[in-house]
C-alpha cells in the first residue's frame, strides 16, 4: 500500500438472495474500491426469502477468485441450512425462515443439489472478522466477554442485548442480521441491514470514511 494510503473496507449487509441487488450494489462501489488493496466483507445471510440464493453464492465464489481481499461471515441463515444439509436437524425452523426458496434454488428436476463448491463456501464462512480498528459480525456481540470466548450462537443470532447496550466493545462493531429501515448509527457500532428482503435497501458501508452506499 502506498504511504499514506488508507486500508479501505467495503462491508456489505444482508441480501438474502437479492442478486440484482447485490450486482447494482457491486456496480455503484466499484469506482471506490481499490481491487487490489481494499477488502470487501460480507456480513452474512447471503441466502434464504429472495428469489436468487445459488446466483448470489456463485457471484461471491467469482468476487473471491477475482479479488485477493473478501472476507465472508457466516449469517443466522446459513448456520440453519448448514444444519439442515450435514445433520438433517431442524427442518421445519429452516423452512419457517425462508428456506424453501433456497431450497428450490438447488432443485434440479425435484431433487436437492447442492455443489461441492458451494458446500466449500458454506463450511468455510467466518463467526467474526477483527482489524485494528473494528469487528465484523454477523449479529452483534455480548458485552463484557472477550471476543474470541463469545458464543458462536450470540455472534449470529443476539438482537436487542447488543443494539440497546452501551458496552464499550474497544472497536467499533459493525453488524446486520436486524433489518431496520436506515443505518443504525451509535458510537460503538454501526447496523448496515437495512432490509433488502423486505424490499429495502441492500447497503455498503466504506470504512473509514463512514461512507454509504445503497441500492
Amino acid at each position: 500500500m502506498g504511504e499514506g494510503e488508507v486500508e479501505k473496507f467495503f462491508a456489505i449487509g444482508d441480501i438474502h438472495g437479492n442478486l440484482s441487488q447485490l450486482e447494482q450494489l457491486m456496480e455503484e462501489i466499484k469506482p471506490a474500491l481499490n481491487q487490489q488493496k481494499d477488502t470487501l466483507v460480507f456480513l452474512g445471510d447471503y441466502i434464504d426469502r429472495g428469489p436468487n440464493s445459488k446466483g448470489v453464492v456463485d457471484l461471491i465464489l467469482q468476487l473471491r477468485k477475482d479479488l485477493p481481499h473478501v472476507v465472508c461471515l457466516k449469517g443466522n441463515h446459513e448456520a440453519m441450512f448448514l444444519d439442515w444439509v450435514l445433520n438433517g436437524r431442524n427442518y421445519d425452523l429452516y423452512l419457517y425462515n425462508g428456506g424453501a426458496a433456497t431450497i428450490r434454488d438447488y432443485s434440479q428436476k425435484g431433487e436437492f443439489k447442492l455443489p461441492q463448491e458451494h458446500l466449500d463456501f458454506f463450511t468455510s464462512l467466518l463467526l467474526y472478522y477483527e482489524t485494528e480498528e473494528y469487528i465484523f459480525v454477523h449479529a452483534g456481540l455480548r458485552g463484557g466477554i472477550p471476543l474470541e470466548e463469545q458464543d458462536p450462537h450470540d455472534l449470529i443470532w443476539i438482537r436487542d442485548e447488543f443494539i440497546l447496550s452501551p458496552h464499550n466493545y474497544g472497536k467499533i462493531v459493525i453488524f446486520g442480521h436486524t433489518p431496520l429501515q436506515q443505518v443504525f448509527i451509535a458510537p460503538n457500532k454501526i447496523g448496515i441491514d437495512t432490509g433488502a428482503i423486505y424490499g429495502g435497501k441492500l447497503t455498503c458501508l466504506e470504512l473509514p470514511a463512514q461512507r454509504f452506499y445503497s441500492v
